[in-house]
């Protein structure tokens, strides 16, 4: 089946030789810039900063907006009116009209004002606020294929996002993925640029409505990020690096880019990732340590290209404190990336705001810093609330009312035409409503696997039933489609063999950025991942051996390898991350609805072809760069772009598999492995603290406090005191060179992980111990019950955490324990013992 990609009212994507220059929907007005031009030398460099500064709920006060005239803010995933994560609107709205009053007060002895504008995550509908209506991740809106059905998706989302009160979306995301190891895959709509280029726009266009209905309050502010590339770092390492030509990166992940911006986009939201190319230059050579390529420090790809090649004049927005990983910047000091081009830095700690905001005004001051890239990036910030029309929208509490969740019919609408069948048998489907059906499989009853990261957490791995009002899991779907539904999750308390067929539901765990991403050296195949995955083989080889008819729905947010999966099944369905809505499900397994879902992207046919796409078409003479793999022999797709049955089609037959790869044994260890010994890391190591929106990974310092959001930790001689806030965080110890460790050894030898710990404050939610780094994708082990107020030399043996999944073959981590409470640890002479 050939891919069909549809075109939008700009027409086809296109060869570009060069950088393009773009037309927006929304054109230069000379009133505007006049009035933009008036206010930029009628402020003060303070005033000035304040616009440039974003900070997020947790960590700003309204006086702060006052004090430093604070131009906007923005909630993060997790982040809620009075931490109630079940704040309705009204809530939402006093929260933001509140800002929104510091912000007028701010302006009260000036002869101007500046509106303020309050910015938030939805991503897949208003995913943060409850009630709201949560729609498919983009990956599964690309299988739909329709660029109408996004662009009403963006304009139900706008309709709820400004029903509480808010005026700007860091959405749509329009990278385009060619690693399925990236744990943000699913953020992307295909690996096909075109499609992506289709999307982008009408994306745009649904949430800011066109010039007219932006000005007037009936849009809002769309963001596309992330720019540019992050979809082709090497290995899929997320924040990793992309080594493409400039050629590709042009006309394959700066596509989406390109329609978006035409459609009006008034935002760009950088990258966290790197891109390195000559092209890239250092802006300011010999100014302290050479440049490290990350786009956020990129003047060449921010200034250079998006502004002045392209031609965009809207705002361009850094990612949560992704200043700091910039060579010559720091949480605190955004200068560098601020002459690459950045005009609002998102900073979440109060503290390094605040210095952020301090350190610009003694750059500019001291020349680092010209007082004309400010000037441009208050212009922009200026301009963009003009075309929003703040200036003439009244207060939160005083606009319209709105309503959240009321789309719930174009999410299930978009949930089926997502479906893709992958192989159909006679006879099973449609499944008929009279038979006895069995519902099995670890997503059958899991609102969590449906619904995917970014709902109404970052992770989303904690989401119940009860955080969705409206939705149903794929098991109450089919028990409200069908008479007779039996639901046994684990395949432990029912004979198969009574039931007329068997609906097995596979799903990856929740995840979002950062716990996601599989490592170099993880294999693809689904059931290789984890053990509760592996459970879900085991259940499809009992119900074939049963002789049960089975239906196989696979809930993921990339394309896994499940080969054997499929060959067990008599219809195999590919539902993504469909959203809260399972009634989209049973619709086409029970034939209301045929399946129309096409592969957004290739299928892999082995364990390890995690970087094999479509050749685009319209690059002539297209080199598979390093980063990907050639689209033939073995590593052909499985199923190629634009692959998928219809409930008249037949097929496939018997698949060949990728046997599964062995290592041979690990001779026993001998010597002692240190992680932390005399109060200080081992050589190799460090530690960090990550977490609950700590989105860059933060080294503890050994000489002193290290105080973040989430975690304090305060080395006290030969011991690290540890004490945990109340929010998901870990830390661990990690190899300095990123390289794993082969460490069965340790295992083979009967050894154990020996760890001095004392308790100060007992922790209020379980205290896991873990190895390797892909927290929660990899196991971790309760040790709560054997911590005590003396301390307590506890030795775990690797044995108990082999059983529970623990990947001992590839360590980078070898030593981890995270909480979600609060709690205080202390600990000292860690390591690893034969």
């Amino acid at each position: 089946m050939t891919p069909l990609v549809p075109t939008t009212g700009r027409g086809r994507l296109t060869y570009h030789p060069t950088w393009p220059r773009l037309r927006s929907a929304i054109a230069p007005d000379p009133a505007v810039e006049a009035r933009v031009a008036r206010l930029v030398t009628r402020m003060t460099l303070e005033e000035k900063l304040g616009q440039m500064i974003q900070p997020e709920l947790a960590q700003l006060t309204p006086q702060d907006v006052t004090d430093y005239k604070i131009g906007s803010a923005l909630n993060g995933a997790g982040i809620w009116p009075g931490g109630d994560r079940h704040a309705g609107v009204a809530a939402w709205v006093e929260t933001v009209d509140t800002f929104w009053a510091a912000a007028e007060e701010a302006y009260r002895d000036r002869p101007f004002r500046i509106p303020f504008m309050w910015a938030t995550d939805a991503v897949h509908g208003h995913n943060n606020v409850y009630g709201a209506t949560v729609f498919p991740h983009n990956i599964g809106l690309g299988a739909a294929g329709d660029p109408d059905l996004v662009r009403r998706i963006g304009r139900a989302s706008a309709r709820e996002i400004l029903a509480t009160g808010m005026d700007w979306t860091f959405a749509p995301t329009v990278t385009t993925p060619r690693d399925r190891r990236w744990g943000r895959y699913y953020e992307g709509y295909s690996e096909d640029p075109e499609l992506v280029h289709a999307y982008a726009a009408a994306m745009v266009e649904g949430l800011q409505g066109g010039a007219e209905a932006l000005r007037t309050g009936r849009g809002v502010i769309a963001t596309v990020k992330h720019w540019v590339a992050d979809g082709g770092t090497a290995d899929g390492a997320d924040r990793g690096t992309a080594r493409c030509p400039e050629d590709h990166v042009r006309n394959i992940h700066a596509a989406g880019f390109y329609s978006a911006i035409e459609a009006g986009a008034q935002c760009v939201m950088a990258s966290f990732s790197s891109w390195e190319n000559p092209a890239n230059y250092d802006h300011s050579p010999g100014r302290g340590e050479p440049y490290n390529h990350k786009v956020h420090g990129s003047r060449y790809l921010i200034t250079d290209v998006l502004k002045d090649a392209i031609g965009f004049d809207g705002i361009v927005i850094s990612d949560w404190d992704a200043h700091s990983e910039v060579a010559n910047c720091a949480p605190g000091d955004a200068g560098y990336a601020i002459n690459a081009g950045l005009d609002v830095l998102m900073i979440a700690g109060r503290a390094a705001w605040q210095s952020v905001y301090h350190t610009a005004i003694e750059q500019v001051r001291s020349g680092i810093i010209p007082m004309s890239r400010i000037d441009d990036a208050v212009a922009r910030v200026l301009r963009v609330k003009l075309r929003a029309g703040l200036w003439t929208r009244p207060r939160p509490t005083e606009r319209p009312v709105g309503t959240v969740g009321g789309h719930h019919e174009l999410s299930r609408e978009a949930a089926r035409r997502s479906v893709v069948l992958l192989k159909n048998t006679a006879g099973v489907l449609p499944i008929r409503r009279s038979a006895r059906v069995l519902a099995t499989g670890s997503g059958v009853n899991d609102i969590s696997k449906q619904t995917g990261g970014w709902t109404l957490t970052w992770q989303g791995d904690d989401i119940v039933p009860a955080d969705l009002p409206g939705g149903a899991t794929v098991a109450e779907a089919l028990a409200e489609a069908a008479a007779d539904v039996v639901v046994d999750p684990e395949l432990i308390r029912v004979d198969p063999t009574v039931y007329d067929v068997a609906v097995v539901v596979l799903g990856e765990d929740s995840y979002a950025e950062m716990r996601g991403t599989l490592k170099p050296w993880r294999s693809l195949g689904y059931a290789d991942l984890k053990l509760s995955y592996a459970r879900d083989l085991e259940i499809l080889r009992k119900l074939r051996h049963a002789g049960v008819p089975i239906v196989t729905v696979f809930l993921t947010g990339r394309p896994l390898y499940v080969t054997e999966e499929i060959n067990l099944s008599d219809a195999f369905a590919v539902a993504w991350l469909p959203g809260p809505h399972g009634g989209g499900i049973a619709d086409v397994l029970f034939g209301a609805h045929d399946f129309t879902g096409r592969l957004p992207s290739s299928w892999p046919r082995g364990r390890f072809t995690s970087a094999v796409n479509r050749i685009p078409p319209h690059i002539p003479d297209y080199a598979v760069p390093p980063e990907e793999t050639e689209p033939e022999g073995d590593d052909a797709p499985l199923f190629e772009v634009g692959y998928g049955l219809t409930l008249a089609d037949l097929g496939p037959g018997p698949l060949p598999l990728d046997p599964p790869r062995v290592a041979p044994p690990a001779a026993a260890e001998a010597v002692p492995l240190p992680i932390l010994t005399g109060g200080r890391p081992a050589a190799g190591l460090r530690f960090r603290i990550g977490g609950h929106n700590t989105w860059s990974r933060v080294d503890i310092d050994f000489a002193a406090p290290t105080d973040e959001l989430i975690v304090r930790a305060d080395p006290l001689g030969g011991e690290l005191r540890l004490r945990f806030k109340g929010f998901p965080a870990f830390v661990y110890a990690e190899n300095t060179s990123g390289l794993p460790r082969d460490l069965r050894g340790y295992a083979a030898a009967g050894g154990a992980i020996s760890l001095g710990i004392r308790v100060v404050e007992r922790p209020e939610r379980p205290l896991y111990l873990a190895v390797h780094d892909d927290y929660p994708a990899q196991p971790g082990l309760d040790i709560t019950d054997r911590l005590g107020e003396e301390w307590t030399t506890l030795r775990v043996p690797l044995a108990e955490l082999r059983r529970i999944g623990s990947d001992l073959e590839h360590v980078d981590v070898p030593f981890m324990i995270y909480t979600e409470g609060s709690g205080c640890v202390e600990l000292r002479n860690i390591r690893w013992t034969p």
